[in-house]
């Protein structure tokens, strides 16, 4: 593991730790948050807790990474990030209705990245009191204990997070069986829990951003899986569109398989 990445993750981790005190401060689990709501473009919220843990967040990450460039959810893009090597994505509350009901099932979601791909990553949910944490080259870990995904081809029965016609599509190609776990809020968070283990294959739909994705990326490579589009990519990251298209995450065998399923019987339908 790179020294740099190492100590990139150290200060990432404990920058991203602070930031989801500031966002639980507003939450309350059950019930309404005491933060105000707003809603952009008519219909996605953002609350006071996400514009204040953003802003925690930049200036903090602009102290400790001063290398970096600075591309978040709830920041005005601009193309000045396209000129440089390094870059911090973050998303201050990936699951923001989540946080808003009292679904503790929201998290900060911060990672830098190098030449397209991330090399330090954070997933916090702090109402869970969940940390997962990923360096390139340095393994991933839950709450300081290791991740690693046991290898595995087969496509066989087990829990699947995603929508329900895929996992059904799914199902009929390939004789299995997927059942359909609940539904998890935040992207970042399912993600993370794929490299846990506790779900064999996570779908996600078109039109995720840099900030859903990159940090929850690099803990499921570090742990063994994969992170894939339907036709076997992995994510490129700081482009001058940040939108993916769907994506399948699952161990690093198990994610191949699901896409030869896919190019032998063409699209998701």
């Amino acid at each position: 593991m790179s020294n740099d990445h190492r100590a990139d993750l150290a200060r990432l981790e404990e920058i991203t730790r602070r930031a989801g005190a500031i966002a639980l401060q507003s939450f309350r689990l059950g019930g309404q948050t005491s933060a105000r709501v707003y809603y952009k473009n008519g219909s996605s919220p953002v609350t006071d807790a996400d514009l204040a843990t953003d802003a925690f967040l930049k200036d903090a990450c602009a102290g400790a990474f001063s290398d970096c460039a600075w591309f978040s959810e709830e920041t005005a893009d601009t193309p000045f990030r396209l000129s440089v090597p390094r870059l911090v994505i973050a998303d201050p509350i990936d699951g923001t209705r989540a946080f808003v009901s009292g679904d503790a099932r929201w998290c900060v979601s911060i990672a830098i990245v190098e030449a397209g791909r991330p090399v330090a990553g954070c997933v916090f949910a702090p109402a869970l009191g969940e940390c997962f944490t990923a360096s390139a080259g340095g393994g991933a870990a839950h709450n300081g204990e290791r991740l690693a995904l046991p290898s595995k081809t087969e496509l066989a029965t087990s829990d699947a997070l995603g929508p329900k016609p895929v996992i059904d599509w799914l199902n009929r190609l390939s004789g299995t069986q997927y059942r359909q776990a609940a539904r998890i809020p935040s992207l970042a968070y399912r993600l993370a829990v794929i490299a846990r283990g506790d779900a064999a294959i996570g779908l996600a739909g078109p039109d995720s951003h840099d900030w859903d994705i990159a940090a929850a990326d690099l803990i499921l490579n570090e742990a063994g899986g994969r992170l894939l589009d339907f036709a076997g990519r992995q994510p490129v990251y700081n482009r001058p569109d940040p939108v993916h298209p769907a994506l399948v995450a699952a161990e690093h065998g198990l994610a191949q398989s699901v896409v030869e399923l896919i190019e032998a019987h063409g699209p998701v339908r």
